[in-house]
Formats: structure tokens, sequence, C-alpha cells
């Protein structure tokens, strides 16, 4: 994805890059920390402090904001069914409806529904619903109604929840483990090895799917996970099948004109003698992707390719393709691409003469069956 940025006409000439500058491209890559001034270090630490902290604020008001929206959901759900005597068929009603307007939402399902109304029949008082259950995640919420009967308990494990930073699983523990009977009472090493309040929960939160789900971006969050697995899966498989890839660079800079590109992979072929370039999407085959690609190729061979170095190859991994689509999308196109579906079948429409060096399709193959949501994992052909 390209983010739009203000770029001077020329580039500063002394800013380093990967293989050479043009006036309006580049690959920049940073200065060595060496060489940066003294105050550096901590002008770094300020400003990762700063970000770090304005994560998990937004996030955590985000939180809030959904614990609040289950509540009254649950109480109007509560308060009709006791007006009017409903059952279970209106909540499996409700639910389909709800998702029908809302279809990014998997937090309408029957069952959360039916969490809903009992989180508000467990807690009467929005106040404290406000200042204290709403200050940790739903699953947390979850854990307190089906491991807790006594209002006064579900409170005191949510504050310690909330003061130090206890994820869900160790929250079940904590309650497995009767803490509220120990806490105080004996030497514990409680404030130094549980976590702080900013770290396990915190992160529970940004991995939250209701929590993305009411904030209207799962898709996207999925997706970034999906082709994150497959960035972390093909990296350490070329590298692991010693055919000659040398490792480059992951989300690899590229800066065009005035706007920022990031290419997935980056590998040199030391027997092709020649970059690859290599691109995931958790998504569905489209033309657009083939004329990104293709940019990053050119860029690769304008700004990193040796004289002697043959054309940089692209290699485009989707999660599915129509082969007609592919077809139309490189039919005139001179570069050496590969689309390949990375969870069926892979079509290969690279040159006869570069496929001995490359992995075979069924090794690629059976190594993608084992990114997340895949099919079980082929057998390991033996080299």
């Amino acid at each position: 994805m390209a983010a739009k940025r203000k770029l001077t006409s020329k580039f500063d000439e002394t800013r380093r890059s990967l293989g050479r500058a043009t006036d309006q491209a580049a690959f920049p890559a940073p200065s060595p920390v060496s060489s940066m001034p003294s105050g550096y270090a901590s002008l770094l630490r300020d400003i990762k402090q700063r970000i770090q902290q304005g994560r998990v604020q937004t996030v955590l008001a985000a939180n809030s904001a959904m614990v609040m929206l289950y509540w009254d959901v649950g109480r109007v759900i509560l308060e009709r069914q006791g007006q009017e005597g409903w059952g279970a068929k209106v909540i499996d009603r409700l639910a389909a409806d709800l998702r029908k307007a809302f279809p990014d939402m998997r937090g309408l399902s029957p069952r959360n529904l039916k969490y809903m109304r009992a989180f508000a029949a467990a807690w009467t008082d929005r106040s404290i619903v406000q200042e204290v259950l709403a200050q940790i995640t739903w699953f947390h919420n979850i854990a307190l109604l089906e491991k807790l009967s006594r209002a006064e308990e579900r409170v005191w494990y949510a504050r310690m929840s909330r003061t130090h930073g206890w994820s869900h699983n160790i929250l079940i523990l904590q309650i497995q483990g009767r803490a509220h009977e120990r806490f105080g009472k004996v030497t514990s090493n409680f404030e130094t090895a549980l976590p702080p309040s900013d770290s396990d929960m915190a992160t529970q939160v940004f991995k939250d799917p209701y929590l993305f789900d009411f904030l209207g971006t799962a898709d996207p969050r999925r997706e970034r996970e999906v082709e994150q697995a497959l960035v972390d899966h093909i990296q350490r498989f070329l590298l692991e099948l010693g055919a000659g890839f040398a490792f480059v660079g992951r989300q690899v800079l590229l800066e065009v004109g005035n706007q920022d590109f990031y290419v997935d992979l980056l590998f040199y072929h030391l027997k092709l003698r020649c970059y690859i370039v290599i691109e995931l999407k958790a998504v569905s085959f489209d033309p657009a992707f083939v004329g990104q690609l293709n940019l990053y190729l050119s860029a690769a061979d304008d700004l990193l390719r040796h004289p002697d170095d043959k054309p940089t190859i692209g290699l485009l991994l989707c999660r599915s393709k129509d082969k007609i689509v592919v077809e139309y999308a490189l039919r005139h196109l001179k570069r050496p691409i590969g689309v390949a579906e990375w969870e069926t079948k892979i079509v290969e429409t690279l040159p006869d003469n570069l496929k001995g060096s490359l992995p075979t399709v069924e090794e690629i193959e059976a190594e993608l069956a084992e990114v997340p949501d895949a099919a079980p994992r082929a057998p390991r052909r033996k080299r």
C-alpha cells in the first residue's frame, strides 16, 4: 500500500540508499546509529513511549465504549424479555437481523447477545460498569460471569486485572487459585512478578476480535495477520531451501515521486544473478496487484540491478485467483512474474529457463499449506 508524502524535487544527496538513487526514486536506507547525535537515543525513546501510550489509550477508550454498548444492549434485551416474555427464538432472530445490518461485526452472534443479557443482569448499576468493568476486555468480563457468582469477587478481580494487566488466561488462573483470599495476607511477589498495566492486557486488547469487529476493522486486521504469517513463513522457507536465496530485506521502503511503497520481501538469487521481489496478499487476485509488482520490479532494475545482473523476478502470492483474469493481466507483460495461489494449486508463468533454480510447484504448495487458515500441509519433497 502506498502512503502519500511530500518530497523535494530531488533526493537529498546526503541520504543513504540501497543501490542508486535518481531524482525521483530510491530505496532509502537509514544511517547507522553510530552516526546519530548524542541525543538521538533519548529522542527515540521518548517518541516510542508517546506512540505506545497513545495507542494504548486509544484502544482502551474504544474497548470501554464497546463494553458500555454491550451492557446497554443487554439491558434493553433484559427489559423487553421481562415485559413481553421473549424466548430464545427472539434472540436468534435479533442476532440474524443485526448481523445483516452490521455484517462486519461478529460480536452480534446469539451466543454473545446472551452474554450481553447476562452481563446486564449481573450489573444493574451503570456507574460500576463504567468505572470498573469497562476498563477490562469483554473476554475478561465473560470469564468473571462464568467463573464467579458473587459481585464483590467479580469487582475485586476486575480491579486487579486492570491494575496488574492480567491477561484473560492469567485472570482465570488467579480465580482458580482463589487469589482474593490470599492477596495481602501473605508475603508475595505480585508487585514485581505480575506484568504492568500496559503490557499483557493492553496487548490482548489489541488482538481482541470483538473490539476490532466493533470498530469495523476486522477484515483489514485479519488480512494483515495472514499477510504477516505469509511473510514470516516464506522468508524462512526460502532461506532454509539453500537454493541460492540471499535475504536482502522485508518491508523494504521504496520512495517514488511523492509516494512511499513497501516491498514485502526482497531477495537476491546467487545462482540466477538477479533480485527477486515477493508480494503476498491475503485476498483474491486483483489485476492492480500486477501493476504494483511491476512498479517494484522496475524500481529494482533501475536502482539495485548491477549491469551484469539478470532482470528482476517477481512472485505474487494471493489467497485465490481466477486463472483467466491472471492470464489477461499478464498476457502482454514482458517481465518475469509468477502469480501463485497459496492455498490450493499454483500456476507458474515464469520462463522455463528460470524454473530449475526456483522452488518447485509442489514445494511451494506444501510450504504455503502451513500458513494459518490454509489446508493441511502436504509432504515435503526431498531435494
